[in-house]
């Protein structure tokens, strides 16, 4: 089963320092149709504008992945931990039993991020922050894991039966992925159009994939892809 989520399907909100797009229904957020794929519950697409941010703020059991599509992401938790990720770089917060932490736009220019949660294998964990630049050219023309719960060479480790994988695709370019059974699929184009298992989905839209055998792409422009495949068990 696909399902397409059109940019003006999908919830959000402006409140001027950030504007937002949920791609899933969380709270009084998002569109209420827009149910969870498997563990992945949420997908914000967010700009902040510069000089501000999400101020100090807890979070546990959940993975979250950054996906930074524009400008750069100052991170700070109670760790200790303090980095920056750049535009096409990932980083992932464990929240395990706890942490605190806030994220925010330094710079003179907004920020465009992706942020992913997904549901951990298990409750609890020892809190770990990292990130890690992933360079585009590296995952030209096919699916590259960013994020990996099955330890996947050079991703950055997630506790979750989940993997966050990147694609650049030039107009015309082809990718494609097999997907395990019991495991479902979510894509957005964070640039360009493409054809999606014979899906049209433009820039910043999501198409689940449910019940598919694989995820097959086709690059109408010039494509900057992010995909999750997670577990169907909750």
């Amino acid at each position: 089963m696909i399902e397409h989520r059109s940019l003006a399907e999908i919830g959000g909100l402006d409140i001027g320092w950030l504007k937002a797009k949920h791609h899933f229904a969380i709270g009084q957020y998002g569109n209420p149709g827009h149910r969870a794929v498997g563990r992945l519950y949420v997908w914000n697409d967010d700009e902040i504008a510069p000089h501000t941010g999400f101020p100090l703020h807890p979070h546990a059991d959940v993975e979250i992945i950054t996906y930074v599509r524009e400008g750069v992401i100052t991170h700070e938790d109670d760790l200790g931990n303090k980095g920056y990720t750049n535009a096409g770089d990932v980083q992932v917060m464990s929240a395990g039993t706890g942490i605190r932490h806030s994220e925010r736009n330094d710079e003179g220019t907004p920020t465009r991020i992706l942020q992913i949660w997904i549901k951990p294998n298990l409750p609890g964990g020892v809190p770990r922050w990292s990130a890690q630049p992933f360079p585009k050219s590296d995952r030209a023309g096919r699916f590259v894991p960013l994020a990996s719960g099955s330890g996947a060479p050079d991703a950055l480790p997630i506790r979750a039966d989940a993997e966050v994988f990147g694609a650049t695709l030039p107009a015309g370019g082809r990718a494609r992925l097999e997907l395990q059974v019991g495991h479902s699929a979510y894509l957005v184009p964070a640039v360009g159009s493409v054809i999606v298992n014979g899906v049209r989905v433009e820039a910043r839209e999501g198409v689940a994939l449910r019940d598919e055998p694989s995820i097959d792409v086709e690059a109408l422009s010039d494509a900057e892809l992010v995909l999750v495949v997670a577990a169907d068990s909750a």
